[in-house]
Parts: structure tokens; C-alpha cells; sequence
């Protein structure tokens, strides 16, 4: 790809993450069909099969899940220039919001206004976020211990203090041990 159309593609990039970021509230997990719909759907940046495993990885790696995924479609759209562009898109509009809140936020919570407005809110991140679970749940492999370690996951997040990192590096290495050492070719777990 041409320089050119690199810049160009990053500026598309740059443009829909800023969107992304700026029109979504809850965080990752509520941007995830919004991720999915701009960058595969409307523009074609990354194919379809790609999104789950960028999902997955963007879940897996620290940091916010909308910075790492923005990072890594930004980079497989157009390498460092497109992580960067993509990067900076969906974190600026966060920034710029909290820092002009920062200056006003006593005086906006005495408002009933602007704490039922952030029940509102707080109400739709929800159903964004059940939206996203469907998506991936619909493209995720189907098989008994895939039950099992979402289930078992979902139990010791709710259940104890275990650090959510530390169930996802387990069900990660429960899966790897499965096809490494249980799994002949063609299974489903």
C-alpha cells in the first residue's frame, strides 16, 4: 500500500474511532458492535473472521478493551501509522469530555437531571453489552468444555475476588492443555 493510501486509510480510522469513542458510553465491551459494524460492515477494514480473535486478544492483553482493539485493527488496516491514528481517535474524545467534566462535575451531580440521565445510561451500556456477548457468543466454537470454562468463569468472577486477568489466563491455559493433550483432529470441545 502506497503512503498515500495509507494516510488516507488512517484518517479513516482516526475519524471512525473518534465517532466510536465519542457516542459510546460503558466502556469496551459497549463498543464492540459499534467496532464491529464500522470497521468490517461499513468500511471493510478487517474481515468478519477477524473480529473475534482481535475481541479476544484485545480482551486478553492489559489495558481498555477499545484501546487495544482500536490498536489492533488500526494496525492490521495500515501498520503503525493506522495503530496510532485509530489509537488516538477513540482516546481523545474520552479526554477531552473528562477534562471539561473534571472542571464541572460537582455542579453537574447536584442536578437530578444528570443523575437520571447517567441511570439512563447506565441502563443502555447494559443492553450493548448483552448485544456483544450474542455477537461473539454466535461466532465463538461450541463444545462441551467450551460451556464448561464460561461457566466456571462466570461463577468465580461473581462468586470471589479473583482477578478477572487470572480467570482469563486460566480458561486460556485449560484450553490450550485440552488441544495440546485431549483433542484428535476434527473434535469439538
Amino acid at each position: 500500500m502506497k503512503i498515500r493510501e495509507r494516510l488516507k486509510v488512517s484518517w479513516r480510522l482516526f475519524v471512525i474511532f473518534f465517532k466510536i469513542g465519542a457516542f459510546t458510553f460503558g466502556g469496551g465491551s459497549a463498543m464492540i458492535p459499534l467496532i464491529q459494524r464500522e470497521t468490517v460492515d461499513n468500511h471493510r477494514l478487517i474481515d468478519e473472521s477477524d473480529i473475534l480473535d482481535i475481541v479476544a486478544i484485545a480482551e486478553s492483553t492489559p489495558g481498555p478493551i477499545a484501546i487495544n482493539s482500536a490498536t489492533f485493527i488500526g494496525y492490521q488496516a495500515t501498520g503503525v501509522l493506522g495503530s496510532l491514528a485509530a489509537t488516538l481517535g477513540v482516546v481523545l474524545p474520552s479526554f477531552v469530555v473528562i477534562l471539561i467534566i473534571s472542571f464541572f462535575l460537582r455542579h453537574f451531580m447536584e442536578y437530578d437531571l444528570v443523575r437520571y440521565a447517567f441511570a439512563g445510561i447506565r441502563v443502555g451500556v447494559v443492553a450493548l453489552v448483552v448485544k456483544a456477548f450474542v455477537s461473539m457468543y454466535k461466532q465463538c466454537p461450541k463444545g462441551w468444555l467450551s460451556y464448561m470454562i464460561a461457566s466456571a468463569a462466570l461463577l468465580l468472577s461473581v462468586l470471589t475476588d479473583i482477578g478477572v486477568i487470572f480467570i482469563i489466563i486460566g480458561a486460556g491455559v485449560i484450553g490450550l492443555i485440552t488441544y495440546l493433550f485431549f483433542t484428535k483432529e476434527g473434535d469439538k470441545v
